[in-house]
């Protein structure tokens, strides 16, 4: 298969001689309605136009009863998550040649004068906030977003908003080198008054660093009703995320966060981990929420319920667990746990009770879990913490 792709932006092209022949000379063109529309002119007779749009596999199944070169006409630069890596992806050992435009965040960096040299470019297109959320918590001082018809300019805005990160401000693009272009640059506050083009993309300025703290103090946490001690303290709280080198693990589950302490503190250390946090008492659902847009960490999953009634199939598998409750049922959490994660996954538990310890250390044996640290914490005039973490063999 051989296939030829085409940048092209949003108004009548001007293609190249070289390109104009490759166009004269071939029969079957693909690309959306709105590329038709743009390069129809250009097409010779009797050509046949093959429409990207779904389902994708229907498309590939048209791809694939074609004998000749297939011209594709994509918009900006098809190999910036464009296209070009959807039939790369699709068809490796294809003949794939391409030639880009400007994308449309290098369009709008370029309306707008603004130093791209850092920039760093997200998509939420189709996809969750994840990736914005990654770069706007590592405070990225310029971040260029795709967007879509529900993440838009606005509801951009507002998360930042939410999340306390009124430290940028945004530019809008909308339908660039279009007939109804508009090119602004906004206050956080400003833009989440407006409506937009359906045709947009946005250009996130960093003006001032957010400060951020190494630990947080318990007494700036929301906490729960009448119990203001219910909470893994910090010193308790950032020796067992060392233990749980939550730097280089990618999938954490914090079972019985409560406040979110822990989950929150792991998610500033590293932006990246992806965290599923289990709770069974539902005041507590508000409560982290709360914590989360007070110290700016979006994307925590949240589960609420008994951990044992949960289909845990449908979440991502951990390599990190850190147990804050268990119920009383602390062998049967271990064991519903051992038939879930790999090999080398990480468990962390704090006890105070030492039935809890001698529970967690019988378990690992059985379960042929090596317990790898063992360690005894004091704080104040608190009762001793043992700290325990063992590895999944």
């Amino acid at each position: 298969m051989i296939f030829r792709v085409l940048g092209i932006g949003n108004k009548k092209p001007v293609f190249t001689n070289r390109q104009l022949n490759f166009i004269k000379n071939t029969t079957v063109f693909s690309g959306g309605k709105r590329h038709l529309e743009l390069v129809k002119e250009f097409l010779p007779e009797n050509y046949e136009w093959i429409f990207i749009k779904s389902p994708m596999e229907e498309l590939f199944e048209q791809y694939e009863n074609i004998a000749s070169e297939i011209l594709v006409f994509a918009s900006g630069n098809p190999l910036f998550y464009g296209f070009a890596n959807t039939l790369r992806n699709k068809y490796p050992e294809a003949e794939i040649y391409i030639e880009p435009y400007f994308s449309s965040i290098q369009l709008l960096a370029n309306k707008t004068g603004t130093n791209s040299n850092e920039l760093v470019t997200v998509s939420v297109h189709g996809r969750t906030w994840r990736a914005l959320d990654v770069a706007i918590m590592e405070q990225r001082p310029l971040i260029g977003v795709l967007t879509d018809k529900s993440k838009n300019p606005r509801t951009i805005a507002k998360r930042l908003l939410k999340f306390g990160f009124d430290n940028y401000k945004i530019s809008i693009g909308e339908d660039l080198e279009g007939t109804q272009e508009r090119v602004q640059t906004l206050s956080l506050s400003e833009a989440v008054q407006d409506d937009y083009h359906h045709l947009n993309c946005v250009l996130l300025h960093k003006e001032k660093v957010k400060a951020r703290q190494f630990g947080i103090k318990d007494k700036e946490f929301l906490g729960l009703p009448g119990r203001p001690k219910m909470i893994t303290k910090m010193p308790i709280r950032l020796t067992s995320l060392h233990l749980l080198e939550v730097m280089n693990s990618k999938v954490f589950w914090d079972i019985g966060f409560c406040t979110g302490s822990v989950s929150i503190e792991a998610k500033l250390k590293n932006p990246n981990l992806e965290i599923v946090a289990f709770e069974k008492r539902s005041e507590c659902n508000e409560i982290i929420l709360e914590n989360q847009r007070k110290f700016g960490v979006p994307g925590i999953e949240i589960v609420m319920g008994d951990f044992f009634e949960q289909d845990l199939a449908k979440y991502k598998k951990p390599d990190t667990i850190f147990v804050g409750g268990h119920g009383g049922r602390l062998s049967e959490l271990l064991n519903k746990l051992d038939g879930i994660v790999s090999s080398d996954a990480k468990i962390v538990m704090n006890t105070v009770q030492e039935s809890s310890k001698i529970t967690f250390k019988q378990s690992c044996e059985n379960l042929n879990w090596e317990l790898v640290e063992e360690m005894d914490m004091v704080l104040d005039s608190h009762n001793p913490i043992s700290l325990l973490k063992a590895i999944k063999r």
